[in-house]
């Protein structure tokens, strides 16, 4: 069976209106199964002309039934939406781990999340509400939380599925009409998506997705003067650009982009319960994660206890494909793997100590794009290595002697995404939540299991604006006051 009989649509198509459209060059782009680097498949390489087309479409949605519709109606549509992933789930987990590299496990998790997002907006939808301001006498004042208009939606190729949810999800519930631009490296999660929502009821032009060259269709959204608001994913310098091209139009943008989150472990740290948490945040999705924990801050005292803890639990960890769901699968592509090559030669030629390593089993494909899990230490906070975002599943350990040094080499690189810390003292656990700069921080977790409630998103190169939860409602509509004068 073909993957387009499977998917039931031609993943060589865009999105738009409701129908599946071949791009007007009539161009396409493969699409690799980075687990053993073979094509399978072709995807549309939409440009400037799609990409007005679904802007012109969601337009006019918004001048249609879906700016008519009511907030109970898009949550009933949302809800559905995410009854049919959960229909789904197998399907759209197999294509997220083919697509994407990543274990099944890890897909299956990724596609319930989705539902999830679904679930939450869908239920949130007609819960944002105004509020009534007391003020001069013979006047009445209230506020309105009201849509943008048409969103655009630039979404990675790590957690597709993920951030669809978190992103969309909350444009659609306040009213807004999105136009989606996948990564062109993962793309088959993000069009599923967009038939499942349409047999949901989703109305015709409330979500058109245009895949294609981020420099071509992704230039094309974010320069858009149609385009009322961006949500970007990514890298911080593709992330500046969005910006800077947003802001001729004068268009809002949310930013979720990279990160060096480090979890720092104290003496009285509760090591059994903390090591799942410190390997697992690092290696997860082969630590091409934004809010990876690639850094490892531990108290001296306990310094080697935790390299010797670590490396057992990395000395277990198996590589291979993604369809064998193993701990890790393969990176998303022979450059990404390059890239990540490349800093572990800095570190061998730094003569940086390579404590653990992951195993890639013998009958991994040779075409995949594989690496094994590296914990590095005897490094300073200054290295490379402890300051830059390699993307991949290598993390450091990092000493430090005082509360004050912890704080200090957490606070030393330009992100601010995620943190976490290890702790039992209460007092420390509150000085050290107020004092790293993130936009998340655990205490005694990592994570939260997903969290869909928890605002997420950066401060410094990190990004700013703030996805899931209620805060992503509010990012993605516009408050109007209403001040009534009455006599």
């Amino acid at each position: 069976m073909s993957l387009a009989d499977r998917l039931g649509f031609d993943p060589a198509r865009c999105f738009i209106n409701g129908q599946w459209i071949l791009p007007q060059s009539g161009q396409s782009l493969a699409l690799e199964n980075p687990s053993t680097g073979e094509t399978i498949g072709r995807i549309a390489r939409g440009g400037a002309d799609e990409i007005d087309a679904a802007v012109g479409s969601a337009r006019a949605s918004l001048d249609g039934v879906w700016g008519r519709s009511t907030a109970v109606e898009r949550g009933r549509i949302l809800t559905r939406i995410g009854q049919l992933v959960l229909e789904n789930v197998d399907l759209l987990a197999e294509l997220e781990a083919m697509d994407v590299g990543k274990p099944l496990t890890q897909a299956r998790n990724d596609a319930v999340a989705l539902a999830r997002y679904m679930e939450f907006y869908g239920g949130a939808a007609d819960k944002v509400h105004g509020q009534t301001i007391p003020y001069l006498d013979g006047y009445t004042v209230y506020t309105l939380r009201e849509p943008h208009g048409v969103t655009g939606h630039i979404v990675p190729w790590n957690y597709p599925m993920q951030i669809i949810g978190r992103s969309v999800g909350a444009a659609l519930a306040m009213g807004n009409a999105a136009v989606l631009k996948p990564a062109e490296e993962a793309c088959l999660t993000a069009l599923a998506f967009a038939r499942i929502a349409h047999e949901a009821g989703l109305p015709a032009g409330a979500l058109n997705v245009v895949p294609g060259l981020g420099e071509e269709a992704g230039a094309a959204l974010t320069s858009h003067p149609g385009v009322n608001h961006i949500s970007f994913t990514g890298s911080v310098g593709v992330g500046s650009l969005v910006q800077q091209a947003a802001a001729r139009n004068v268009a809002p943008v949310t930013l979720e982009l990279g990160g060096k989150s480090p979890q720092i472990v104290f003496s009285d740290a509760d090591v059994d319960k903390a090591l799942p948490f410190l390997v697992n945040a690092g290696i997860q999705n082969a630590g091409q994660t934004c809010s990876a924990s690639s850094r490892i801050l531990v108290h001296q005292s306990v310094h080697d206890q935790i390299i010797e803890r670590m490396s057992e639990r990395y000395g277990n960890l198996r590589v291979g494909p993604a369809s064998e769901d193993l701990d890790v699968g393969p990176l998303i592509s022979a450059r990404q793997r390059a890239v990540v090559a490349g800093f572990l030669d800095v570190a061998r030629n730094d003569n940086l100590t390579f404590a653990a390593q992951g195993t890639i089993v013998d009958h991994a494909p040779g075409g995949g794009h594989y690496i094994a899990p590296t914990l590095i230490a005897g490094l300073t906070p200054d290295h490379a290595l402890a300051q830059d975002e390699i993307f991949g599943p290598v993390q450091v350990i990092l000493p430090f002697d005082s509360e004050e040094e912890a704080v200090a080499i957490a606070n030393g690189t330009d992100y601010g995404l995620v943190a976490g810390i290890w702790t039992r003292d209460g007092g420390r656990q509150m000085r050290l939540a107020k004092s790293i700069h993130a936009g998340q921080v655990f205490i005694n977790n990592y994570g939260a299991g997903g969290g869909v409630e928890l605002p997420f998103g950066g401060v410094a190169k990190s990004g700013h604006g703030r996805e899931k939860g209620f805060e992503a409602l509010y990012g993605f509509s516009i408050l109007k006051t209403v001040a009534a004068h009455h006599g």
